[in-house]
């Protein structure tokens, strides 16, 4: 295990200090490209280079893409230390920025005391009384289409678990249904998805966003569709100055309360402004996206996990039906879904949904033995390290046992981390969480779920850590369980 560093501040503020030579780890010896042909080198998979570098070179490593060094962290120590200790000597980087280019700035890509008033801002839309309000929509959500299906039906469950989501967060986001406006969201978004390798593959992607080169304009048009019906109903819900207690209403009657405290009882104080159409506008999109693309991604992997590992499914199962008695589940259940939960959070560890970070360094950075140059950038992946055999192990099998509270506490801090941490942890973690949980109780209570045999299963890693593959699967209805359920 790495020892914590020096903080960077002391380093930079010492004279004598910024003399000293660059310490870099160990790596690759030939600059990223010339690596082309190399197995571990897919432009459009970095998990394959990081899963190199953790195995050939251990927990920190170095390579060059033309000018820049790049270091891969795999310690969650030093994760730590980049993400809390020093956080105020790094900035997310410029390629997890290029989400900008969909996102704007939105709580994910903002920096700085803009992010920290925005964060500020939006809060109370996402405090614990607030979000355990949407449960009962969740569970009728789900319990809507349980019962749309058909005993050995097959269907796609990434699709699925898209549809179910997408309903879920028109509802807590819009206070509508899916609307073809939700739907036309939902299609715009789709499309700047599938475009996102692309994007990152080009250079400066974003200040050549005006050529005429054809994924560009694709993009252009699908990010235009996007913005029109994003900020028409914005404006429509600014002229009804209706508040439909929605995260949208929320966030457009939210004020900075810090702002608020420093002008309290100043005569000549300007009134407290919120957000404006265009920050509304980055929120929506950043809300849309983490409420729905990360939870329906984790939720298929779960599925499919449960579909491979049947005794953890049917130890799940008989939770859910002591726990509820036949009944749906409700906000009060939480606590006796202990398992289920559980089973949530191994998941998300061998599959989650925010499947690697980076951040960029502003001045000179020391971490343990290294002393690395401002500007640097560092990555770290909750995907491999959450599959490391130092912290788990025999880490490719499903166990939720992982997850009790005496095994969590043998774990560092971020040894486990798919919502990030630190000051720009995921304000929405609560929310996927009682989601996650509360889908799993409502739909497992009545079906299980065997893979269709002969599939291909793998990762693609994009923006979250979507299924490169249709997930088929067939629905098995349980039988003499079924009839307990009051509906």
């Amino acid at each position: 295990m790495a020892t914590p560093s020096p903080s960077a501040t002391s380093a930079q503020n010492d004279p004598e200090r910024e003399s000293e030579p660059f310490r870099f780890p160990p790596g690759l010896q030939r600059n990223l490209p010339l690596y082309l042909f190399r197995r571990f080198f897919r432009p459009g998979n970095p998990i394959l280079l990081f899963e190199h570098l953790a195995k050939t070179f251990g927990p920190v490593s170095h390579y060059k893409l033309g000018s820049s060094n790049i270091v891969f962290i795999n310690d969650p120590d030093l994760i730590r230390e980049i993400l809390v200790t020093q956080a105020s000597s790094f900035i997310k980087e410029r390629t997890q920025n290029r989400m900008k280019i969909l996102l704007g700035d939105g709580l994910i890509t903002s920096e700085g005391e803009f992010h920290m008033r925005q964060r500020r801002i939006a809060a109370p839309a996402f405090h614990r009384q607030r979000i355990q309000a949407y449960a009962g929509m969740m569970v009728e959500r789900a319990a809507a289409m349980r019962t749309g299906w058909q005993s050995g039906q097959t269907f796609d469950m990434s699709a699925a678990m898209m549809e179910l989501t997408l309903e879920i967060v028109a509802r807590t986001l819009f206070a509508t249904d899916v609307t073809a406006a939700i739907r036309e969201i939902n299609d715009e978004v789709n499309v700047i998805m599938r475009l996102y390798n692309y994007l990152i593959a080009l250079p400066r992607a974003e200040s050549y966003l005006h050529w005429p080169i054809p994924g560009l304009v694709r993009f252009r048009k699908a990010r235009a569709r996007l913005d029109a019906q994003v900020y028409r109903m914005i404006a429509e819900r600014r002229a009804s100055n209706e508040d439909r207690g929605d995260l949208l209403s929320m966030l457009m009657a939210a004020r900075d309360e810090d702002e608020a405290t420093a002008d309290a009882g100043r005569k000549d104080a300007a009134p407290q402004t919120g957000m404006s159409d265009r920050q509304l506008r980055d929120e929506v999109i950043t809300i849309f996206l983490a409420g729905y693309e990360t939870v329906a991604n984790a939720m298929t992997w779960t599925w499919y996990l449960l579909s491979e590992n049947p005794a953890a499914a049917e130890r799940m199962q008989r939770e859910i039906d002591d726990a509820l008695e036949g009944r749906l589940p409700t906000l009060d259940d939480l606590p006796r879904l202990r398992y289920t939960e559980m089973v949530f959070a191994e998941s998300m560890r061998l599959y989650p949904p925010a499947w690697a970070m980076g951040r960029q360094s502003t001045q000179i950075v020391e971490l343990g033995p290294y002393r690395l140059p401002a500007g640097t950038y560092f990555f770290f992946s909750q995907y491999i390290l959450q599959r490391s055999e130092q912290f788990y192990p025999d880490p490719l099998r499903f166990d939720p046992e992982r997850f009790t509270p005496e095994q969590k506490a043998t774990r560092p801090r971020f040894a486990y981390f798919p919502f990030g941490g630190g000051s720009r942890q995921c304000i929405g973690e609560a929310f996927a969480w009682m989601e996650g949980v509360l889908i799993l109780a409502t739909l497992a209570q009545r079906w299980n779920f065997g893979m269709v045999p002969g599939q291909t299963v793998d990762v693609q890693p994009k923006i979250t850590l979507r299924p490169k593959y249709p997930m088929m699967m067939v629905a098995k209805e349980r039988g003499a369980n079924s009839a307990r359920l009051k509906m």
